[in-house]
């Protein structure tokens, strides 16, 4: 997948929706407006282009205030993560959170699939209908949220995950194509979904990954099954997303 590309089109996207009234609340982060959710995109960009920079986490983090407003941080942080991205090979190496991947390509990922969803938060704030998104970066980034933030993250850091993990010893859902089953040791993902679970999330790609992220309710999805298994998964979700 062309990372780059559909990362330079949600970013326009971000910015045309944010040209407008900041003050504006943002229903699927409550606790934030626009102006802050530009603020938190723009240091999110200015971080990786500090990690590719250092291949290290920078520290202390975040820098000093520079008086630029939230908007023309997000511009440069985009301009200066960007050119990092061009400078380097995808297998280039670059610190990350995520152990198996200390790559430049892991977070050109993780960036396209952050913007995604962040534009997703300014269209429903400024309530301007929502862009689509193409069905191969749906499909990718739900193969994230499952494989890494759920399953991987839920093994690395169990402390987080502990209270929801030991209500479901023995559960399984599928969740479009990929079979999703966990107890009180982890979440494991297999793409086999094929298998009948305690219950079904299906829908077009772009339906799941929304609900997957809480930007979506469950009427944007097929659900069918045991209600309290889907229920658990989405609150093992609400701790790996959050």
């Amino acid at each position: 997948m062309d990372y780059l590309t559909v990362l330079e089109a949600d970013y326009r996207r971000l910015v045309q929706v944010t040209s407008g009234d900041l003050t504006a609340r943002v229903p699927t982060c409550p606790e934030w407006t626009v102006d802050d959710l530009v603020n938190h995109v723009a240091h999110v960009y200015l971080h990786k282009a500090a990690v590719m920079r250092l291949n290290a986490m920078p520290r202390p983090w975040p820098p000093a205030p520079t008086g630029e407003t939230p908007s023309q941080l997000l511009q440069r942080g985009y301009a200066e993560m960007s050119a990092e991205f061009v400078a380097r090979a995808g297998e280039s190496a670059a610190a990350t959170w995520f152990e198996p991947d200390q790559t430049v390509g892991f977070w050109r990922r993780r960036m396209a699939q952050e913007t995604v969803i962040h534009r997703i938060d300014a269209e429903l704030a400024m309530g301007v209908p929502s862009e689509p998104i193409p069905a191969d970066l749906a499909l990718d980034g739900i193969d994230e949220v499952l494989r890494i933030m759920l399953a991987w993250a839920s093994r690395r850091w169990p402390d987080k995950f502990t209270a929801e993990l030991s209500k479901g010893d023995g559960s399984v859902l599928v969740i479009d194509r990929w079979l999703v089953s966990w107890n009180s040791s982890g979440v494991s993902i297999s793409d086999e979904g094929t298998e009948i679970g305690d219950g079904d999330v299906s829908g077009s790609a772009e339906a799941v990954l929304r609900w997957l992220w809480r930007r979506a309710d469950d009427s944007a999805v097929q659900l069918a099954g045991d209600s309290a298994k889907v229920r658990q998964m989405q609150e093992l979700l609400r701790v790996a997303t959050q």
